[in-house]
């Protein structure tokens, strides 16, 4: 069960939370989280979550991948952000962890109870809707809030006259 959501109450805003994971997708996920937070006066948050299983190697190898994939993780939040503020005009919230992506999606609804909203983008492959979206879709009636998964095929202009 998930902590009671604040986002409702004053001083508090409704978060929108996409995940940023490299896959094309995700593009369409910030594209509608930073236009719908915008919509209704509240705020996107996104999230890079780093894999631990990367780094097993030795110590100082381990540390090296570590820093170049905390860099990239900031690399890639910094031209989303820089690209939300440009066309939309409010601040993203940035967060980069390290982990299971699907645990540390959870842990960060958990810790900031104004995240009322997960929004994925859906991969338009044959193979399925992507990797995180089965794997959230899988959880079920487990994940502690709404989800709502764009579609990959939706332009900027179909995004915004949706959020």
């Amino acid at each position: 069960m998930v902590s009671k959501r604040l986002s409702r109450e004053a001083g508090h805003k409704r978060k929108f939370l996409a995940v940023i994971d490299e896959t094309p997708e995700c593009e369409r996920a910030v594209a509608y989280a930073a236009r719908r937070a915008h919509s209704t006066n509240g705020s996107a948050v996104l999230l890079f979550v780093v894999e631990p299983a990367d780094f097993q190697h030795w110590l100082g190898v381990e540390q090296i991948m570590r820093e170049e994939a905390i860099e990239a993780a900031n690399s890639a939040l910094d031209g989303y952000a820089t690209k939300i503020r440009e066309t939309i005009g409010i601040e993203p919230e940035l967060v980069v962890r390290e982990g299971n992506t699907v645990d540390e999606i959870h842990a960060l609804i958990e810790e900031d109870q104004d995240i009322a909203i997960l929004v994925l983008g859906a991969s338009n492959a044959k193979e399925g809707p992507g990797p995180l979206v089965s794997s959230i879709a899988g959880k079920g009636a487990a994940f502690p809030i709404p989800v709502t998964v764009v579609p990959h095929s939706l332009t900027d202009e179909e995004i915004e006259s949706l959020a």
